[in-house]
This record gives structure tokens, sequence and C-alpha cells, in this order.
């Protein structure tokens, strides 16, 4: 579908036949979201605002008010950021280890999402922050933020039915000598007994990974990790109950000597883009406390 951006507007030039009504279900819209837009009159075609019965037909223009203003959640924190990728829709961003997604208190303002509030003001863009995934404090990787409040309801509805695809890389501290790909089906819960844990049980929420052995060398393994499900802590929580611990990760192993943090990396990215439906693949190398330790295990990684 072909379209163009005039902030905070877009408009798309109809090429199939498609109902307005079916339009905004195709962006898994909530029944406020479209009633707000008619309210508001937020959407016209051909200039003219029209019942959202109306059928769209080649050749209309369609115009949405697409994105919405800076609702000012996350003050500005300049410091730089590693951009992977962005376009007018989306923005992906590699995160440093040892910062939180989003401030966990309103008096903290050092967080990934405030730093990229500070981007975005930079590049004039008035626009919310608001992030599709996230990742732990000590984690790195590849985080998927949404810039156009239109297509933020597809992009959770993605993460949802699992074609958001996230991998990543780990460390373990075991020799595995098993190269073949295995799935951890385990349910994890809240432990009782630990307010930062997290646990297999049996009544906790579904959770699915499956991770493969690359390479072992010197009593270390690098394994890389398949989330299905996204529950909190999943990978340290399920390599853990298998008797494969991450390395460094103190709240479900020990420390270590090696690195000063869990060795986990989301290194890749994979998503059906929301507006152009092309398949996006991305990737991020490890940042070098977890690289060089790669290299030992596997010279040519």
């Amino acid at each position: 579908m072909k379209y163009k951006v005039h902030y905070p507007y877009i408009t798309f030039y109809i090429h199939n036949t498609i109902s307005i009504d079916d339009f905004f279900h195709q962006f898994h819209l909530s029944k406020k979201t479209i009633h707000l837009y008619k309210q508001n009159k937020s959407y016209t075609v051909n200039n003219h605002f029209v019942s959202s019965s109306t059928i769209l037909i080649k050749g209309d223009q369609f115009t949405i008010k697409a994105f919405e203003e800076n609702n000012g959640m996350y003050p500005a924190c300049y410091e730089d950021i590693d951009i992977i990728y962005e376009d007018e829709f989306i923005l992906v961003v590699n995160k440093p280890a040892f910062i939180q997604v989003y401030p966990d208190h309103p008096s903290k303002i050092d967080s990934l999402a405030n730093r990229v509030s500070a981007y975005y003001q930079q590049k004039g863009y008035n626009i919310p922050v608001k992030y599709i995934h996230r990742l732990d404090y000590e984690t790195s990787g590849l985080i998927l933020f949404c810039k156009c409040a239109l297509v933020q309801p597809l992009l959770d509805y993605q993460l949802s039915i699992k074609t958001i695809h996230r991998q990543y890389l780990a460390i373990v501290n075991k020799p595995i000598l098993d190269f073949k790909e295995h799935t951890i089906h385990k349910n994890i819960a809240r432990d009782r007994h630990h307010q930062q844990r997290m646990r297999v049980a049996f009544k906790g929420k579904e959770a699915i990974t499956t991770y493969q052995c690359l390479a072992s060398k010197n009593n270390l393994s690098l394994i890389q990790c398949t989330l299905h499900t996204g529950r909190k802590h999943q990978i340290r929580v399920h390599m853990s109950s298998i008797g494969y611990p991450l390395l460094g990760d103190h709240l479900y192993h020990q420390k270590s000597t090696l690195i000063n943090r869990q060795a986990l990396h989301a290194y890749c990215l994979k998503f059906i883009h929301p507006i152009t439906n092309e398949k996006i693949t991305l990737k991020c190398y490890p940042p070098h406390d977890m690289l060089k330790l790669i290299h030992l295990i596997d010279p040519d990684f």
C-alpha cells in the first residue's frame, strides 16, 4: 500500500477495495480508538469525512491522524543511543547493559525510554515514547519502539501471536556437547519467597524457550535462545531449571569473575513491518564484555 506521511497524518493511496471499518480492524484498533476517530472526524476520504462503513476503492486517498503528541511521560535524558533501524513508524535501539528500559521511579530519568525521548526532541519529533517489549536491567540488545500510534496495536498483536521473533545469545558456565535444538516448555510464576525472582511452577503462565548450543570450550558454552513467550526472566529461569544457569547470573546462580552481569544479549529481531509488510531482520553484535568471552569459546565468531 502506497502512503505519504505528513505529520500527524498519513495518507494511504488505495489500490485494493476495502471498507474503512475493515481498514481499522486490519490494524487491530480497539473499539474505543475507532469511536474516537469517528467522534473527532480524524480521517477523511478524498478530503471529506464519511461514514466508517464507506468502501474505499482504487484511486481513493484515505487520510488518517496516525501520530499522537508527546505526553511528557519520559523527560529527556541526553545520552547517546545506538540506533540499529529507523523509519517513520518504528525505531530499533541496541540497549546497553545496566540500564532500565523505563524508569522504576519518577525521580529517575536515565532509562532507555528517557534517552529515546531526548533523541525524539533533538530530531523535532513531537511523539510519545512507546516500547513494544522489554529487556532486563543487565541484559543488552535490541528493543523495538513504536513511533506511530496507528500501528502500535498491530505490533502488540504481532507480539502476542509470536510473529515478532526475538533471539538471544547467552553463555553458560558448563560444557554442552549436544548441538541439537531443544525446547523448554515450563510454566513460570513469581517466587513467593523472593521479591525479585521468578520460578518454574505448574500453575504459572505458559513459557516456551528453544535453545541450541553453538560452541563449547574452556568449560563455557555459547547458546542461542529463541523466545516463544515473553515471561519475566524467562531464559534465565528456564536455563537454570535444566542445570545450565547463565554465566554471571547472581540471581539464579552466582557471580562470576569473568563478567559482572548475566551473559545475555538480544542479538536478533525479526518482524513484519506494520505498513509495508516487508520482512525485517535486524542483528547486532554483543558488547565487549560478552564478545571477549565468546571469542574464547569460538575464535571465529
